[in-house]
């Protein structure tokens, strides 16, 4: 089987995990600074291969060593913003942890394709092609699945259909400045503009944006984690099944929609080399206008992040959910991911 290493074995890695050992698809590696936090979630994870019928195999750890050779890297390494803590702050120490992260786990997998799902996502996925150096189209952002599985549910759940016949996409950066489609959005062939009126749809694009947000605010405490490990998910199997399935990453254009140097969040043919095609919607002056703006505040976010960079500091695990890091910041695991 394939191999996939995720760096970061909070929830939305062990979400990850868990979707794919279900797949069958790959083997799958959990690192963490804790490496007693990553073992145990990945023996919990294969003691379930005989009740839900799979043979995947999941070791967990702190030695980077173990990812040697992975098909896939996915990095969920980061903290979320705590009260006190300035924008700065957050950008300065994701930055840290996620540029340390990518730069030990391509020296052990240089032909891995990266997925980056930490926040703020675009931006990181950003860092990680700068620090391993890869080509643009081994290096992915995972946002746009998650941001349009959300609106699928949101359309799904009003007119009360199955949601496997609704499709909807959502571009631009994940964030405030996100960009829903609703002229692209249907019910099998059916466009949604026809089933629903026009300031419910755009209730539910507002949702969208603010839907990690509604999840943090229920729960409490914690954020989503069972929908961004299934889009993790995903991606992973487009990739290694080859499965050139549409669906909107976090990319580096050239040229396309107008956009180059940037990491943004644009339709895409997702197979075997990862990002294989840029898909080129007709979008509208309104449309472009608004994933411009937003290309725009990723670059900004992305200049600001690599001023604040520090100096590489030696990591040899990713850091956990649930102990502070003992590298160079009190660190935490996947709390900082794409939810």
């Amino acid at each position: 089987m394939f191999k996939v290493s995720i760096y970061g074995a909070g929830f939305v890695g062990a979400a990850a995990a868990q979707n794919l050992a279900l797949s069958q698809i790959a083997n799958v590696v959990l690192i963490d600074i804790d490496g007693g936090v990553a073992a145990g979630k990945s023996l919990d994870l294969l003691q379930t291969g005989p009740v839900l019928n799979h043979s995947a195999s999941l070791i967990g750890g702190a030695d980077y060593e173990a990812t040697r050779d992975s098909h896939i890297v996915v990095i969920t390494a980061g903290i979320a913003r705590k009260p006190g803590m300035t924008r700065e702050d957050l950008l300065r120490i994701n930055s840290t942890i996620v540029s340390s992260v990518a730069r030990e786990a391509y020296k052990l997998s240089p032909n891995a394709i990266f997925i980056v799902v930490t926040n703020p996502l675009d931006v990181m996925t950003s860092l990680v092609q700068m620090e391993t150096g890869l080509p643009s189209n081994q290096v992915i952002g995972m946002a746009g699945v998650l941001d349009s599985a959300r609106l699928e549910s949101f359309i799904a759940e009003y007119l009360q259909v199955s949601p496997l016949d609704v499709r909807a996409m959502v571009l631009g950066g994940h964030g405030d400045l996100m960009v829903p489609l609703p002229r692209h959005a249907s019910v099998k062939g059916v466009p949604v503009s026809e089933l629903i009126p026009a300031e419910e749809l755009n209730k539910m694009m507002q949702r969208t944006v603010n839907g990690g947000a509604e999840i943090v605010a229920l729960l409490k405490t914690g954020s989503a984690y069972f929908a961004p490990g299934a889009s993790v998910a995903a991606m992973v199997k487009s990739i290694l099944l080859d499965e050139r399935r549409l669906l909107p990453c976090s990319v580096k254009p050239h040229g396309e929609y107008g956009l180059s140097d940037v990491y943004v969040g644009l339709p895409c043919i997702i197979g075997k080399n990862g990002l294989e095609k840029i898909v080129q919607l007709q979008l509208t002056a309104e449309e472009q206008e608004a994933l411009r703006v937003s290309a725009e505040s990723i670059k900004t976010n992305t200049t600001q992040a690599l001023s604040l960079l520090k100096p590489p500091v030696p990591t040899t695990a990713a850091p956990t959910e649930e102990e502070p890091s003992k590298a160079a910041e009190p660190v935490k695991a996947d709390s900082g991911t794409a939810k």
